[in-house]
């Protein structure tokens, strides 16, 4: 929501203060502008990037329109998923073998569907699980290898953030490009008079003006944005690392989740009572 409202307003401001000055947006339009540095900055990618990347730029610039993070009831979500998993492995860790070998028809995972749809934590908590099933680890040896994983996709999802970084920092440069074009295209209007090489020279300055506003204006705060839900998505992960690691050090399942709990960054953070709650509500329904 605020990502659009970002977006109109920044448009508003300059487009609208331009016009209330006597400016003529009609000016501004200028076609041949445009294909130069969209066109060139926009195939630049694929130079500079593989398929691949280009695909999760483009899955990251759509996901940007989002609030990133994630909510307090999904928390409460991984949070539960935790502690039912840390409870069946707890004094018997081959019991989780069969809902950590198949997660997506695991019934356990199912009861937690936003859990379930995130395919990169599923996988990290399955697959941490497995090492502890197959050939348990110290705990520092175990942390060391979640790392390792959380820091390897960081790096490869931060690619597409840079990428757009890139390219709005090449954006004022193609506006310079676009301009002297312009400006060589003036040139064969000499002779035609002041008001010919007036608006050739306005036509030029249209691309300076692009390139620097695409940048400063929009492609900037997009990479930003791109990076901040990029974090807020390596803290779900940290969440689970927490409780993770909790485990492989022999804590009880309530000690286990209160870790990963204090972990989920603090304004979306469910408070002591509501999860003592809710695991307890677990107990009951196992009970019953």
């Amino acid at each position: 929501m605020f990502f659009i409202l970002g977006i109109s307003l920044v448009t508003m401001c300059v487009f609208g203060a331009f016009a209330a000055h006597g400016g003529h947006l009609a000016v501004l339009y200028q076609p041949a502008e445009y294909v130069i540095i969209a066109g060139a900055a926009g195939f630049s990618l694929l130079i500079s990037s593989p398929l691949s990347q280009i695909k999760e730029i483009l899955r990251q610039v759509i996901g940007a329109s989002k609030d990133g993070g994630r909510s307090k009831a999904e928390y409460i979500e991984l949070l539960l998923c935790l502690y039912e998993l840390i409870k069946t492995g707890k004094g018997n860790i081959l019991g989780l073998d069969a809902r950590v070998e198949n997660p997506d028809s695991s019934e356990l995972f199912n009861r937690y569907p936003s859990v379930l749809k995130n395919h990169h934590a599923v996988h990290f908590i399955a697959d941490t699980l497995k090492v502890q099933i197959s050939s348990p680890v110290s705990p520092f040896d175990l942390e060391e290898l979640m790392d390792t994983d959380l820091t390897s996709a960081h790096k490869e999802e931060g690619k597409a953030a840079s990428a757009v970084v890139r390219i709005a920092d090449s954006m004022p440069g193609l506006g310079i490009v676009a301009a002297v074009l312009g400006v060589v295209n003036t040139m064969g209007h000499l002779a035609e008079g002041k008001e010919a090489v007036g608006h050739n020279v306005a036509s030029a300055l249209v691309g300076t003006f692009l390139g620097v506003l695409l940048s400063y204006g929009y492609l900037n705060p997009l990479g930003a944005k791109m990076g901040e839900n990029l974090d807020a998505e390596g803290k779900y992960m940290e969440v689970a690392k927490a409780g993770l690691l909790a485990f492989a050090k022999e804590a009880s399942p309530k000690v286990c989740v209160e870790f990963a709990r204090r972990s989920v960054p603090p304004h979306v953070r469910p408070s002591f009572e509501e999860i003592d709650q809710a695991t307890s509500n677990l107990k009951g329904k196992a009970a019953a």
